[in-house]
């Protein structure tokens, strides 16, 4: 049950988000038990983004939200493609993107919880 919610500054073509869609998916198999076949995505774009005080280049905010524990290892492999995916699909360079993780054993679906 995971859940990537992804802010940048830039706007996305319809074909970059079918690239991110596409490859985010299959990035969360770096995470042990993850798969697409769970992945709920929120690709927000278009966000007033400030960072420095400066919003002269593409920003990124990506929040990747887990049933289960932590894993640092796996979290470690997954900042690294993300920050891949990020700066080759928008042009958002690494000093420029905060990824953050969340793991919870509280989570809910199909009207009850795990």
């Amino acid at each position: 049950m995971p859940f990537i919610d992804s802010k940048v500054s830039v706007k996305m073509s319809e074909e970059q988000k079918k690239e991110l869609k596409a490859r985010l998916g299959q990035a969360i198999a770096l995470i042990p038990g993850k798969s697409e076949s769970w992945l709920m995505l929120d690709l927000e774009d278009g966000q007033n983004m400030y960072f420095r005080g400066d919003d002269s280049k593409p920003l990124a905010f990506i929040s990747v939200n887990i049933y289960g524990s932590e894993n640092q290892v796996a979290f470690a492999k997954m900042t690294e493609e993300l920050t891949k995916i990020y700066g080759e699909v928008l042009g958002v360079e690494p000093d420029h993107m905060y990824i953050r993780y969340s793991a919870t054993m509280d989570w809910g679906w199909n009207g009850g919880n795990f």
